[in-house]
């Protein structure tokens, strides 16, 4: 966002997904485990930032070494970068991580795989550092997003790698006060520009204003996934980008000036 208003775009923040730590104590343990062990993995995956953050939030052992050979994985370049410096206080080397490369067509669990996959094979363990949705989302919504990260698990499962999980956070629908529905009914008026970077964000806001009309307004999303959803939720106009800063606002400016 800061970003965006740097470059004199407009920009207005709607939170519309809560992230909190996780609060059931068997998830917790199972969390608290894998930050004891977290070198014993041969990879680690974050799904994202908040993955890092969460997981990192409180002390994991420094003085081991990493298993030979060990590698993080990260879907995009923003979950590489927090990535980096959360294993430098560490003491473990940026060096270690695998993501997509810069320039490739979409920051996502299929565009990592060709990168990991000759690191994956029998006798691979995988740990796949994650959030988790209390509330489920629409049905339909849910349905046309799908998960690049279950899709990631099975061709680890596929090549005889032993995947585990753990949830770092909860994803939680927001607290829809006056003033948060107030300013997301704005956003159904022609002319309304909104910028979407996960699925479920957009099932919140069918879920939160279910009679809204959203055919007028425009949706720009960062994955395909992204955009079925929002033609799911009833944009009729969608239009897709790369998730990099440049792409985003490239495709802005396309979209402003064809107004």
């Amino acid at each position: 966002m800061d970003a965006l208003l740097a470059r004199g775009w407009p920009v207005q923040a709607l939170p519309l997904i809560d992230i909190v730590e996780p609060r059931d104590r068997q998830t917790l343990e199972a969390l608290h485990q894998a930050r004891a062990h977290w070198l014993d993995w041969t990879a680690l995956m974050f799904v994202s930032p908040a993955a890092v953050h969460h997981f990192f939030a409180q002390a994991v052992p420094v003085s081991a070494t990493p298993e030979p050979g060990a590698r993080f994985w990260a879907p995009g370049p923003g979950t590489a970068r927090v990535l980096a410096e959360a294993l430098q206080q560490h003491g473990v080397s940026p060096a270690c991580i695998d993501a997509p490369p810069a320039d490739a067509a979409q920051f996502d669990s299929e565009h990592l795989w060709p990168v990991v996959a000759s690191q994956v094979r029998s006798g691979s363990r995988v740990l796949v550092v994650r959030g988790a949705s209390v509330a489920a989302p629409l049905d339909a919504i849910n349905g046309a997003a799908g998960s690049g990260r279950d899709w990631l698990i099975q061709r680890c499962l596929a090549q005889g790698a032993t995947v585990d999980a753990c949830v770092a956070y909860e994803r939680h629908a927001p607290r829809w006060t006056p003033k948060l529905r107030a300013e997301a009914e704005a956003g159904t008026a022609a002319g309304a520009l909104w910028l979407f970077s996960s699925s479920e964000a957009l099932a919140h806001l069918s879920e939160g204003l279910p009679q809204a009309d959203w055919s007028r307004a425009t949706a720009l999303c960062t994955h395909e996934r992204i955009a079925a959803s929002a033609r799911a939720a009833g944009f009729a106009h969608v239009i897709g980008s790369r998730p990099a800063l440049s792409d985003v606002l490239g495709t802005l400016e396309s979209a402003w000036s064809h107004s």
